[in-house]
């Protein structure tokens, strides 16, 4: 027997080690929190409780009309990819969201962040009339989960994606009051931001004013185009113009990487979703059936009430804006604009779909914004919220006016207090003259739209560090690379 020659002992030792780690590799990618998210967002009801599988026979009989109805209504598939984000989909890019979200460097003051008022313990929400940060907000804070869904953002739609909505709380004086400069040296100088940053988009160029190549930048600035004499507007307009162009790519880029952690976010399936997919072919027995007054209200959402006129498809929402009348908290005429302000905020961002920061300017996206025409008909329209989660949300409403989903329901059912303006109200808005109990049975069935939530590793920032960079900064003003 030949004796076993190095080569062939370091060929024996080295195979065992290979198989060994990527064992581990795929060990880890198991327990990615990204991609567990990534897994269970492609049906609502990955992480839902599921039925027994007995047939059990309906309190509650429907047509063959609703049936096919209350199909179009579930599941909810996985959230629509954003041409204008290259990166929507990718984990490093999550997991730079998730740790900039959770982040209060981003807000001029230092303990805000987008979580304060998305608050992940509050269904990601802040169960207040109006946001309350640096200042007090006008409008009610909408939920976050499956929010990746949507085609319009903000109750007035001044974004068109969900990067570009991301930006405008930070740098908004009354949310978080940061500003992009700021939040450029923040990536440049943390040693685990810019790791995160730069395997995702590539480097950050050194902060030096004294070199051609680097960044000439204030230690603040940002555009501010209603007040051209703000010293966060004048310190923006003393850099070049080649300096601002980098820095608001950057900043879009944070946007986009905090489009990528939200749209992870859902509510793991419905009672509602599971009562669906058990429901057999002819809609008389379910394997995960819904309580009489469930059903009840069920019926009442797509008969009588006319719910799904508005509140349509998986997400119960039709993506549009209406005025309905909703009276203002103070009791007097409403003087929120709503759309109208909305079109106008969005058509004059650079961060639009169409615009040059987007990765789908040509996207249909992109085209319909471009295209987009505003209207005096716009004024006091907001955009119709989805149902799902509901009963987790209150208040409710653009303004938050209504504490309890029986009192949203009781408005919808007499119309009592609603202000009708001019022409341009909505005149397919009827009271629905609702009993007790069908008020009560609609309420049962909001109450059925809700999961249990994200996962828990979504929950607050990212548990383990990115690449083993160490959560530390430079301390440099270039703001050296680390190495992922």
């Amino acid at each position: 027997m030949k004796p076993m020659t190095p080569q062939r002992r370091i060929q024996l030792i080295a195979l065992p080690l290979a198989l060994l780690g990527l064992a581990i590799g795929v060990l880890l990618m198991s327990f990615d929190p990204v991609m567990i998210a990534r897994r269970s967002s492609t049906s609502s009801i990955a992480r839902s409780s599921r039925g027994n599988d007995v047939p059990v026979p309906l309190m509650v009989s429907f047509t063959s009309d609703e049936l096919a109805t209350i199909r179009t209504l579930a599941p909810l598939p996985s959230p629509p990819e954003d041409p204008t984000n290259a990166v929507a989909l990718l984990p490093r890019a999550a997991w730079l969201g998730q740790s900039l979200f959770f982040d209060p460097r981003l807000s001029s003051t230092g303990n805000i962040h987008c979580g304060t008022c998305h608050d992940p313990a509050r269904w990601f929400v802040d169960l207040l009339p109006v946001a309350q940060t640096i200042g007090v907000g006008n409008r009610n804070t909408p939920t976050l989960l499956h929010t990746a869904h949507s085609r319009w953002f903000a109750w007035d739609g001044r974004a068109d994606s969900l990067w570009s909505m991301s930006l405008l709380p930070i740098e908004n004086e009354s949310e978080m009051g940061g500003n992009r400069v700021a939040i450029v040296r923040l990536l440049a100088n943390d040693l685990q931001l810019r790791a995160a940053y730069e395997a995702v988009f590539g480097q950050i160029p050194p902060i030096d004013a004294s070199r051609r190549s680097g960044l000439n930048l204030p230690r603040e600035a940002r555009p501010v185009v209603d007040d051209p004499q703000d010293p966060m507007h004048v310190a923006w307009e003393s850099m070049r113009e080649a300096s601002r162009d980098t820095v608001n790519r950057i900043y879009a880029n944070v946007g986009k990487a905090l489009a990528a952690y939200q749209s992870l976010l859902n509510d793991g399936g419905s009672t509602f979703d599971r009562f669906v997919e058990g429901l057999s072919e002819d809609g008389l027995t379910s394997t995960d059936p819904m309580t009489q007054g469930e059903l009840m209200g069920l019926k009442l959402f797509i008969g009588k009430a006319g719910c799904i006129r508005c509140h349509s498809g998986p997400m119960f929402t039709d993506e549009e804006f209406h005025n309905i009348g909703v009276p203002p908290r103070e009791g007097k005429v409403p003087r929120d604009p709503g759309r109208y302000r909305g079109v106008e905020l969005l058509k004059r961002s650079p961060f639009h779909a169409a615009g040059f920061f987007s990765d789908g300017r040509e996207s249909s996206r992109g085209i319909i914004s471009e295209s987009l025409v505003n209207s005096p008909e716009n004024w006091g329209r907001f955009k119709t919220p989805s149902l799902r989660s509901v009963i987790k949300t209150p208040p409710y409403m653009h303004n938050g006016l209504f504490n309890t989903l029986d009192e949203v329901v009781r408005f919808y059912s007499t119309l009592e207090g609603a202000v009708q303006l001019d022409h341009h109200q909505e005149t397919v808005l009827e009271p629905l003259h609702l009993t007790e109990d069908e008020i009560r049975d609609l309420v049962a069935f909001l109450g059925a739209l809700h999961g249990p939530g994200p996962p828990d590793e979504l929950m607050g920032p990212p548990r383990r560090p990115f690449g083993g960079v160490a959560a530390t900064s430079s301390g440099d003003s270039n703001g050296a690379a680390a190495s992922p």
